[in-house]
């Protein structure tokens, strides 16, 4: 099993019981104590959890926590890169796309760059900035107006006016969280007022979030799981958070991370 896949498997118990067992982690996933404990290491170190004495508990502050750009970027690279890939091979050349914020987004910018006349709908800065820095004249982009939050997206009654009226192909949108009863969501309530419009205004939904994302459940729901046409995870999703998007969601598609990534 690739590092990955083994600490998908390790939040997801700590997202279901709260806390993790170095011992019960070494039986369940057949590998050594010392193994186990690089993992927790890893994942601690990008606060996705905090670890005790024995094992670790869930990091505080999961549902109102929002982490700044810079912060979040570093969290699960690898990852987020084969999942804007092949995002970016789901827009249609011509089309009129929306991305929201986000670390993942952002990276689905960087390779939408050679896709042709796209116009591109976004309230993320760093999304904009992305295009701005490759001009191409067959390429519109709209960035919206708004009040700046911690994850550099813009909200607020500027933004959600300038959204309202368009009409999009596809919405990529980046997620804080998701899970089965709560949906897709954010700890921001103003970014998801923002989010929820953007939704609204896409023919199709196309969600991208890592699996580290599963179990995670911010304060705000964005879009049930049901709304989504496509979600793109990566490869170290458990089985059965496997099986219930596969149950939920219009298509999942899990994209390999390379070993020497992952």
């Amino acid at each position: 099993m690739l590092a990955a896949q083994r600490q998908g498997r390790i939040l997801e118990r700590l997202r279901r019981d709260g806390s993790v067992r170095v011992t019960e982690l070494v039986e369940e996933l057949a590998v050594s104590d010392m193994t186990v404990r690089r993992d927790l290491d890893a994942l601690a170190g990008r606060g996705d959890l905090r670890k005790v004495h024995g094992g670790a508990v869930a990091p505080e502050g999961a549902r109102t926590e929002e982490p700044g750009f810079a912060a979040k970027s570093t969290r699960q690279a690898a990852q987020k890169h084969a999942i804007a890939r092949a995002v970016a091979e789901l827009v249609e050349p011509h089309s009129a796309v929306g991305l929201s914020a986000g670390t993942t987004t952002a990276l689905v910018a960087e390779y939408l760059l050679e896709t042709p006349g796209l116009t591109v709908v976004t309230n993320s800065l760093h999304v904009a900035e992305v295009f701005h820095r490759s001009e191409r004249s067959d390429r519109a982009v709209a960035l919206t107006g708004g009040f700046r939050t911690p994850s550099d997206a813009l909200v607020g009654p500027l933004a959600l006016a300038s959204v309202r009226g368009i009409n999009l192909d596809t919405l990529v949108l980046g997620v804080h969280g998701m899970a089965e009863r709560a949906g897709f969501t954010t700890p921001n309530l103003m970014e998801s007022d923002t989010d929820r419009a953007l939704v609204e205004a896409a023919e199709n939904l196309v969600v991208a979030a890592d699996s580290s994302k599963w179990g995670t459940v911010g304060l705000s729901t964005i879009a049930p799981l049901d709304l989504c046409g496509v979600l793109v995870t990566d490869d170290g999703i458990a089985p059965e958070a496997r099986h219930t998007l596969e149950d939920h969601v219009g298509r999942l598609v899990v994209a390999d991370v390379p070993p020497e990534s992952a």
